[in-house]
């Protein structure tokens, strides 16, 4: 129960990868707030069920009115806010194509989930983590920033710009005792999730370790980083890919 006494909010968290987060932190002991466009409150009934606590926002990361109740939600239920894991993104729908017939409204699209979202849900937690003088922010990043992976350009800037954004806050947030890392999964396959068949096959034959990544593959890290263990640590984007990438 590495977590107990902490509330955590994870964006994204319904379903597939943020699920599974979500699980993980409410196992440590932490209030879990699931805030999603898609309906939370099965997962959240499932905490309870579990003895943990829980709290399903339906939340549009890309609305800064939705962000706000995001944050005062979480404050009224629990009383804090210690941890947030910007986890909602655009992915699994998105249309691998060469980055000139990719259009700007499907650029735009994947630009306000991807990078507004974590940026305005980390402006939401910010008065609360502020008062507190502690917290942890943790963006989801991905391997394919340091790849430059192809027919993917949307996608791939949206992640490398959550790098940017997880140093450049670090600078600003240190001195309230809030610290901001990233995670930068590999391609994880997940029931439901799957990947194009191609990119899984690239992955594989990059990795140093031969296998499909799965959500549980990530758990280790993200505790680490939600925890007291990395009080310390802060602007760093760890890779979490097999031994595809190496920096």
């Amino acid at each position: 129960m590495r977590l107990a006494g902490k509330v955590a909010i994870v964006t994204g968290g319904a379903r597939h990868i943020g699920a599974t987060y979500a699980r993980k932190l409410a196992a440590e002991g932490a209030a879990v707030v699931i805030a999603d466009i898609l309906d939370g409150a099965p997962l959240a009934e499932e905490i309870h069920s579990k003895g943990g606590k829980a709290l399903a926002l339906k939340i549009d990361v890309s609305k800064e009115e939705d962000t706000a109740r995001m944050a005062a939600e979480t404050v009224k239920t629990f009383g804090r806010i210690d941890i947030l894991v910007n986890n909602a993104a655009i992915f699994i729908n998105i249309q691998r194509q060469p980055f000139y017939e990719i259009t700007a409204a499907e650029w735009d699209r994947v630009s306000a989930v991807n990078i507004k979202g974590p940026f305005l849900c980390a402006k939401a937690v910010f008065a609360q983590m502020k008062e507190q003088m502690s917290g942890k922010i943790i963006n989801i990043s991905s391997s394919t920033a340091y790849w430059g992976t192809p027919n993917f350009l949307h996608y791939v800037a949206s992640k490398a710009a959550l790098i940017g954004m997880t140093r450049s806050l670090a600078r600003e947030l240190g001195e309230f005792g809030i610290c901001v890392n990233a995670i930068a999964p590999g391609l994880v396959e997940h029931e439901g999730q799957n990947a194009p068949k191609a990119l899984t096959e690239l992955q594989l034959k990059e990795r140093s370790i031969k296998r499909l990544q799965t959500p549980e593959d990530l758990l280790g890290t993200l505790v680490f980083l939600a925890s007291s263990d990395s009080d310390f640590m802060t602007g760093q984007a760890i890779v979490v890919d097999g031994g595809s990438v190496f920096h």
